[in-house]
C-alpha cells in the first residue's frame, strides 16, 4: 500500500505529463485531452496485461489506482472546490435576469429527463436480456439526467456562445447538482428498500426542503459571514485563506446539517463573487484570490478528467451490460431534448430563449465526474454494473463526442455570439 503523498504525486506527474502531450501534440481541449490520454493509457495497460500475462503488469499498476474512493474524493473533496471556482465567475445579476429558465431547465427538466431515462433504460433492460427493475432504473435516471457543473464549465471554455445562453448553462449546471443527488438519494431509498422518512410525498418534500432549501440558505449566511470578515481588513493572505476556509466550512458544515453541500458552496460562491470585488477586497487582493480560484480549478479539473479515464483499468463490466451500455446514449440525448423543450414549449420563458437553440442545449448536456461518482455509491446489486456501465458510456460520449463538436454546433445552429 502506498501512501498519500505518492497517490497525489502519481496522479499530479501524470496530469502534468499528458497535459503537456496534449499541448505539444494533439492540440485538444485540455479537460477533453486528459480524458482521452488517460483512457487510452489505461487501455494500453490492459493490452500489455494480456500480450505479457505472466510480468503481473495489471495488478501492480491498478495497486494503487484501487486505492482511491473515487466517489470520496469527488463527492467530499473536489467538487466543494470546483463548484465554488466556478460560481465566483458568474454574473450575479445576469444570473437573477434568466432566473426563471434557469431554475425550470434545474428542477422540471431533471425531473422530466428521470422519468424518461428510468422508464426508457427499465423497457430496454427487458428487451434485451437483461432486466433491471424499474426503480433501478430510476436511479439511474437520477444520476444521469443532471448536467455535470465541473464537465459544462470546462467545456464552455472552448465555446463561443450568447451571453444570457451561457448564463442558463452555467446557472442549470450548478444549481441541477443539488436537485439531482436529493432524487438519487430519494429513489436509492426505493430501489434499496431504505426508504425511511422519504417513503411518502410529504418525507420526500421534506427531505428537498431540508437538502436544498437548507443548503442555499447555509451557503448565504457563510457566505455573508465571510465577505464582511473580508471587508473588516485589508491583507491578502487573510482574504485568500478565508475563501479556502469558507469553502471547506460550509461544506463539512452542510454534511453535519444534511443539507446540500454543492448548493451551499455554489451560493456561497455566488454572493462572495458579487459582493466581495466591489467593497471587501483591495485590487492586489481580488487578483490574487482570483489567480487562486483559477488555479485550482485548472488544476482538479486536470486530474478529475484524468482519473475518470484511469477509472477503467479497476471497473470490471459484465458483457451482457454492454448492451444497455449503448443504448443508454441515445436514451439520455433524447431525453434530454425533451427536457430542453418541453419547459420552452410550456412558459415560452417571454421570449427570451429561442427554440433555434433546442439543438444546441442538447448537444451541451455534457456529463461526468459526479455521475460516475453516484454510480459507483451504489450498493452491491444485480443492476450495479448495467448501471456502472452505462454511465461510463454516458459520460465518456458527452466528453468526448459532444464536447469536442459542441462549438461547431453552436456555430451551426446559435445566433451572433453575445446577442441575447
Amino acid at each position: 500500500m502506498i501512501s498519500i503523498f505518492d497517490l497525489v504525486a502519481m496522479l499530479l506527474t501524470l496530469s502534468a505529463l499528458f497535459g503537456w502531450i496534449n499541448g505539444r501534440f494533439i492540440h485538444m481541449p485540455h479537460s477533453i485531452g486528459m480524458l482521452v490520454l488517460g483512457l487510452v493509457a489505461s487501455l494500453l495497460l490492459v493490452l500489455l496485461d494480456v500480450a505479457f500475462p505472466n510480468k503481473h503488469l495489471y495488478e501492480a499498476l491498478t495497486g494503487p489506482l484501487r486505492q482511491i474512493d473515487f466517489t470520496d474524493v469527488v463527492m467530499n473533496g473536489m467538487l466543494a472546490f470546483l463548484l465554488f471556482a466556478g460560481a465566483m465567475t458568474l454574473d450575479l445579476s445576469a444570473l437573477r435576469d434568466r432566473a426563471w429558465p434557469v431554475a425550470t431547465l434545474a428542477l422540471v427538466g431533471t425531473v422530466i429527463s428521470t422519468a424518461i431515462v428510468g422508464s426508457a433504460f427499465w423497457a430496454v433492460a427487458q428487451w434485451s436480456g437483461h432486466p433491471v427493475s424499474l426503480a433501478w432504473a430510476l436511479v439511474f435516471g437520477a444520476l444521469i439526467s443532471p448536467t455535470d457543473p465541473v464537465a459544462v464549465l470546462a467545456t464552455l471554455k472552448n465555446v463561443k456562445v450568447p451571453l444570457s445562453l451561457e448564463i442558463e448553462m452555467q446557472g442549470e449546471a450548478l444549481f441541477n447538482d443539488g436537485v439531482g443527488i436529493v432524487l438519487f438519494t430519494v429513489l436509492l431509498g426505493f430501489a434499496a428498500g431504505i426508504g425511511g422518512e422519504a417513503s411518502s410525498a410529504g418525507g420526500i418534500a421534506r427531505l428537498l426542503l431540508q437538502e436544498a432549501g437548507g443548503g442555499l440558505l447555509l451557503g448565504v449566511v457563510t457566505g455573508y459571514v465571510a465577505y464582511r470578515a473580508m471587508r473588516a481588513i485589508d491583507d491578502f493572505p487573510v482574504e485568500v485563506l478565508i475563501t479556502l476556509a469558507l469553502v471547506a466550512g460550509t461544506y463539512a458544515l452542510a454534511q453535519k446539517l444534511h443539507a446540500s453541500g454543492p448548493l451551499a458552496v455554489v451560493a456561497a460562491g455566488l454572493l462572495v463573487g458579487d459582493r466581495a470585488p466591489r467593497d471587501a477586497m483591495s485590487e492586489r487582493t481580488q487578483g490574487y484570490v482570483s489567480s487562486l480560484w483559477t488555479l485550482v480549478d485548472e488544476v482538479l479539473n486536470s486530474v478529475l478528467f484524468l482519473l475518470i479515464g484511469l477509472e477503467v483499468l479497476v471497473l470490471r463490466f459484465e458483457a451482457g451490460s454492454f448492451v444497455l451500455a449503448a443504448a443508454a446514449v441515445p436514451i439520455v440525448l433524447l431525453a434530454r431534448l425533451v427536457a430542453v423543450s418541453a419547459p420552452l414549449l410550456a412558459f415560452r420563458w417571454g421570449g427570451n430563449l429561442s427554440a433555434r437553440n433546442v439543438p444546441f442545449l442538447t448537444w451541451a448536456g455534457v456529463r461526468g465526474g459526479i455521475s460516475v461518482a453516484l454510480a459507483l455509491s451504489v450498493p452491491e446489486s444485480d443492476a450495479k454494473a448495467a448501471i456502472l456501465a452505462a454511465t461510463y458510456a454516458v459520460v465518456l460520449f458527452t466528453i468526448i463526442v459532444q464536447g469536442s463538436t459542441l462549438a461547431m454546433v453552436a456555430r451551426r445552429t446559435l445566433s451572433t455570439p453575445g446577442s441575447g
